[in-house]
């Protein structure tokens, strides 16, 4: 008997074989598209000015990623955002602002991320806020921009530590990680750093330390760091209020009799205004980049960089 022979079994071609498979592949991908989009995979921080960005960085590390939406070197008092601003903003899974109108550009933006449901956090919410009159030469006439309190909180470095001691568990919260490590961490740093810098600023002489500014920004620096305010080239909280003949006339006064060695200008200080009154005066003009990171982005940096430019100014 010869071999037998099966009937042959009817196989797919080759072309038809490789589409199932390209469907069957596809098949999980497409199930997830309706999840797909803005918010989904890594959770997102959005922080609204560089020096927060700087601090959020080190609480979150690796466990979301972070967004800052202003520039580096923006003036955030007329910061004004884009649509994808807007859009990072509402389906950020978390937003860090400042606060006490610092960022007046940004509320309608803002706003809008409360309505989507985005959970927000006020940095000024969690701190001893400064008030006018505390430890400078001004008239509590309510004309300081951003109200009676002042938001610029980032210039003292245990100011930020309580920030921190805050942000690590509503941020943990929203991001579904464990920050308390990273806080502790920070925390020591912010401690550290507040120690080096008084001790770099001990140079200076009771006489000298009096501090003239472009505007009222410098008020916790001062504050920690056993200064005096005389006045600003623009009073207010806000680098948007417009400045007074009547008041720098005030100012000059003030400068000239207690001998104040050097006038602090910063981003938003009119220079031509600061160069006739240091011109007029006979001393320094030195710029503070207090709304500017350095290079390497790092807040540490930031403050070294502030007490240096005071140091410059006021060291005999």
């Amino acid at each position: 008997m010869g071999s037998r022979r099966w009937p042959r079994r009817s196989t797919p071609g080759r072309a038809v074989v490789a589409a199932v498979a390209l469907a069957l592949a596809l098949v999980p991908a497409l199930a997830g598209c309706d999840d797909a989009g803005p918010g989904a995979g890594e959770p997102t921080v959005a922080v609204t000015t560089p020096l927060l960005g700087a601090i959020v960085r080190e609480v979150v590390g690796d466990a979301a990623e972070v967004d800052v939406l202003m520039p580096n070197g923006a003036d955030p008092h007329d910061f004004a955002p884009s649509a994808r601003d807007v859009e990072e903003l509402t389906h950020a899974d978390l937003v860090v602002e400042n606060g006490l109108g610092l960022e007046q550009g940004l509320e309608e933006a803002l706003d809008e991320a409360r309505r989507a449901g985005v959970p927000i956090f006020t940095a000024t919410d969690h701190v001893r806020l400064r008030h006018p009159g505390e430890g400078e030469e001004l008239e509590e006439d309510g004309e300081h921009g951003h109200g009676l309190e002042d938001p610029h909180i980032w210039m003292d470095p245990l100011t930020m530590r309580d920030v921190v001691t805050a942000l690590a568990p509503a941020a943990g919260k929203a991001v579904g990680a464990d920050l308390a490590p990273a806080a502790a961490r920070e925390e020591r740093r912010l401690v550290a750093l507040t120690r080096e810098i008084r001790h770099d600023l001990a140079v200076i002489p009771a006489g000298r330390r009096r501090l003239v500014t472009g505007h009222d920004s410098m008020g916790y620096f001062a504050d920690r760091f056993g200064f005096s305010l005389v006045g600003s080239i623009i009073p207010s909280f806000s680098s948007q209020a417009e400045v007074s003949a009547g008041e720098l006339a005030g100012l000059k006064r003030r400068v000239e009799g207690l001998g104040v060695p050097a006038v602090f200008t910063e981003l938003g200080t009119p220079r031509n205004v600061a160069e006739a009154l240091g011109g007029e005066l006979g001393i320094r003009v030195i710029e503070v980049p207090s709304h500017t990171l350095p290079d390497d982005g790092s807040y540490a940096s930031f403050m070294r960089t502030v007490a240096n430019a005071v140091l410059e100014g006021l060291a005999p």
